[in-house]
This record gives C-alpha cells, structure tokens and sequence, in this order.
C-alpha cells in the first residue's frame, strides 16, 4: 500500500556532500521506486526566520515557505526528518523550523491543554552524528531524540515514531555505503 511521505533534509548546509543529503536521497528513491508518493522540503534552501516573541508564533502569519511545508505536512501520511545531531541536539535551523510550522491553529488547538491536531501521521528520525551510535543511546540516552519525539511530535499526534540512528559518519566508506542501502530499504518499506 503505498503513502504519501514527506521527506525533511534538516541538515543546514546546502553542500550536496553532506551525508544526510545523500541518506535522505536513498529513502526517496526507495519510496519512489515502490510506488510511495514524494515530497522533499531541504530546510538549507528555504526562508527560515526565528521567531523572537510568543505573538509571532501565536498572532503572526506564517512566512510563505513555512505555509507551503505545513500544506506538506498536512498532505503527508507519515514525515522522514533528516538531520546531523549538533552539540547534542539538532541544529538551530531545523528547532526554528519546527517552531515556525507548530503554530496553534495547525499542529495544536490552544486550550488550558493543548489538543494535538496531526494525528493519524507516523514518523521516522534519522540521526547522524560523529561518536558511535550505542555511546549516544547508552551514555547520552539519545535524550534529544526522545525530547524530539516526545515534546514535538507526540505533542502534536504524530505516532508512532520510529529511530534510526547513525554513529561514526566520518568513518568507514563501506559502512556508509551499507547505510545508504538501509535507508533505501526503509523508503521502500515506507517505514
């Protein structure tokens, strides 16, 4: 059965060396070559403005390439988000990203509680980062991958929310081969 996957490049550099463009390349072309339908938002090329004061997230009007990637987001049945782990969390321009598209009125109904409004979405994190994969989940917990599933997409209904995570990316050209083929396989998956 084949779904409509949006695939978010967070990485913030354009440079098409980065790896997580090439990972995120593979998925797509697993997920196109299985009938899935694509759609890609590359965060380094798009208008991304920090938002400075609770008004503007609440009152302001979305900048028209963060209206364009919540209509994605809307159309998309489960999101791919891409990004190199930065001094333990994820760089500054995709935390301003999802700051922009989380707004009430689309991923939350205000209230005393906010109401989650983008259930029925599941999702997958890839995570690259220098150390080794097992020391980032068992020392560090993977604490800022949890706090991302936890305290933004199941905040706003996107379950469940799988990881993949990829240790040691400046290592060995056969191991990041063999990743390339793993995320390929997942893009077929759709998973």
């Amino acid at each position: 059965m084949s779904k409509n996957i949006l695939i978010i490049d967070g990485h913030p550099d354009a440079d098409r060396g980065r790896y997580v463009h090439a990972l995120a390349d593979a998925y797509a072309a697993g997920a196109s070559d299985s009938g899935h339908k694509i759609e890609r938002l590359e965060l380094a090329t798009i208008d991304i403005p920090f938002l400075r004061s609770r008004a503007e997230w609440t009152d302001g009007t979305p900048p028209p390439d963060i209206a364009a990637a919540q209509e994605a987001i809307r159309r998309a049945e489960h999101l791919v988000i891409l990004y190199p782990l930065w001094l333990g969390d994820v760089p500054a321009l995709l935390k301003a990203f999802l700051e922009q598209v989380a707004r009430p009125g689309f991923a939350l109904a205000e209230g005393t509680i906010p109401r989650p409004l983008l259930t029925g979405r599941s999702a997958r994190l890839v995570v690259t980062m220098g150390m080794p994969a097992f020391f980032y989940r068992f020392y560090y917990a993977a604490h800022s991958v949890k706090s991302f599933e936890r305290n933004i997409l199941k905040l706003v209904g996107i379950d469940p929310v799988e990881h993949t995570l990829i240790g040691n990316v400046e290592g060995e050209a056969e191991t990041r081969r063999e990743w390339l083929d793993r995320l390929f396989n997942l893009g077929t998956a759709g998973a």
